[in-house]
């Protein structure tokens, strides 16, 4: 075979192994990111977040609701998870909301019970007043997503 044959045939196989290593490469670091062993956070069966009217007359400008209002018990909440916001009402009337993932790892909180809002991964539980940790290993409490009443609804704030 002449040289340039050969130095042809191993440029192709050199970049054969590259990609072929790099393709290795990056299926490991893929499986390497399965090992967690969180439980798989859950969707809430919290009442869902609407969107603009089904007439499709929605006022331009105006924030999407969250939730009805009327779906938000006084003295609990409602999680809806797709948006990752909580929504509370410690009083009547009065509207509250958080992020609904935890701050010990970042699962996204289970429930509204007893006036708090539990994390069911490692028992995390905040308070539906402020967000505060109520018990658990959280560290901080779960940061304010203002909301405000609008109608009927609950909108971003």
């Amino acid at each position: 075979m002449s040289d340039e044959m050969t130095a042809g045939r191993t440029s192709q196989t050199g970049r054969r192994a590259v990609l072929f290593g790099a393709g290795a490469l990056g299926a490991g670091a893929l499986l390497a990111g399965c090992g967690d062993d969180e439980p798989a956070a859950t969707p809430s069966t919290a009442a869902p977040a609407t969107s603009a009217p089904a007439d499709g007359q929605g006022t331009p400008g105006a924030p999407t609701p969250l939730t009805p209002a009327a779906a938000v018990p006084v003295g609990g909440g409602v999680i809806l998870a797709d948006r990752e916001i909580v929504v509370t009402q410690p009083e009547k009337g009065v509207y509250k909301g958080f992020s609904a993932k935890c701050t010990h790892k970042g699962c996204v909180v289970k429930d509204v019970t007893g006036g708090n809002i539990h994390c069911a991964c490692h028992e995390s539980l905040f308070s539906i007043k402020d967000g505060s940790v109520q018990g658990g290993p959280a560290p901080v409490p779960l940061p304010e997503r203002p909301v405000k009443l609008e109608g009927a609804d609950i909108v971003p704030a």
